[in-house]
């Protein structure tokens, strides 16, 4: 029987994971703190309440090294995310957490067989573009002068012109341009450069934006299609930034534990950075609508001229590289957003946690607004 241990496995991707991983075979561990943010009410019911449950923070070197005795694969979910104002959390968690696993597995000589970290789309600082002139480019940060000016299009680095979106390869730039992306940087290059040196096989798996069934109704600072949910559900208009007209790829959380599953099980992803997603850019504005329409509580999208500084304008995974190890994503985005909203219904009492977080981003300078004209 395989072993695996799942940091991070009462959150959405993780819990999901672990409940796919044990209907094929595998013994599997769980290891979360339960962060407040996320699990308002401690452990949620999809989470065993045994021995294969570790209620624990990964920073904790103790914890962290009971928790991998005796385990094949680990499968590194844990991570501090979204638009949080904190910075040395982030850092601390994600950079620190990863490094330390990674120090314990080596100074213990634990027999770990495989290692599949969770990176993200945020490692990109813009998505590949097309420019008329000059083809595929790989655009910089849209600098924060043009976003306050509400010039929200992406212009091509080489001559300014205006672009068009392409699907992102895993060789394009990468940097991160918020400090949760920074972070995710460093998780898949520590995890793939030590996977290298250790002869250990390593994947890290660039997520998509992640949605479904138990992702937390509580976070207002982490997924668009919950936030939208709770705003609508009080009789509040979802919020978008800029014009609403970016995009984003979008994936349903069993299509990333299979993606999961898959890095686990073959070799012909191991030692890259893989793009996880659909391949399909939708506009914000457009699951906004999509969400009301489900709902059937007609209340229009607010847009006031905010945007997040770092933010990237569109983003379509290219995911050539894991479909040629076999791998299709099973449920599409109308599919998906009804499952979403068929589980959100049956959580009771939802309410808007988004707009005293909104608040509190703009008092960080994490949101910022338009300069009026003149």
């Amino acid at each position: 029987m395989r072993r695996a241990l799942v940091t991070g496995g009462a959150g959405l991707i993780g819990s999901t994971l672990a409940d796919l991983l044990r209907s094929e075979g595998w013994k599997v561990r769980i290891l979360d703190n339960l962060e407040p943010q996320t699990h308002r009410h401690g452990r949620p019911q999809w989470v065993p309440n045994d021995d294969n449950f570790i209620e624990g923070d990964l920073r904790d070197r103790a914890v962290m090294t009971a928790a991998l005795q005796d385990i094949d694969v680990v499968f590194h979910q844990a991570a501090y995310g979204g638009y949080m104002p904190e910075i040395a959390k982030y850092v601390h968690v994600n950079s620190f957490g990863t490094a330390q696993m990674l120090e314990i597995i080596r100074e213990e000589k634990l027999p770990i067989k495989k290692i599949v970290v969770a990176s993200s789309q945020a490692v990109y600082s813009e998505g590949a573009a097309n420019c008329p002139e000059h083809g595929l480019v790989f655009p910089p940060v849209r600098p924060v002068e043009q976003l306050q000016r509400g010039d929200w299009q992406v212009h091509c680095p080489r001559c300014g012109s205006l672009t068009k979106s392409a699907p992102t390869p895993e060789d394009a730039p990468i940097g991160g341009e918020t400090v949760y992306g920074l972070t995710k940087v460093d998780q898949e290059k520590l995890v793939l450069l030590w996977g290298k040196q250790m002869g250990i096989p390593t994947v890290a798996l660039r997520y998509s934006c992640t949605y479904g069934p138990r992702q937390s109704i509580f976070n207002p600072y982490t997924g668009v299609i919950a936030i939208f949910c709770t705003r609508l559900l009080n009789d509040l208009p979802p919020v978008l930034y800029e014009d609403g007209e970016q995009t984003r790829d979008f994936s349903f959380v069993e299509d990333i534990a299979r993606a999961n599953l898959l890095a686990a099980e073959t070799d012909a992803l191991d030692g890259l950075p893989v793009n996880v997603g659909s391949g399909r850019g939708v506009p914000i504005r457009e699951i906004a609508a999509q969400i009301s329409d489900s709902l059937g509580i007609q209340i229009a999208p607010e847009t006031n001229g905010e945007f997040r500084p770092g933010e990237m304008r569109h983003l379509t995974s290219g995911t050539e590289r894991i479909r040629a190890a076999g791998y299709t994503p099973q449920v599409d985005l109308a599919t998906g957003i009804g499952r979403y909203l068929d589980w959100i219904r049956g959580q009771g009492d939802v309410r808007d946690y988004f707009s005293a977080a909104a608040d509190i981003l703009r008092s960080k300078g994490i949101v910022h607004r338009v300069k009026a004209k003149g």
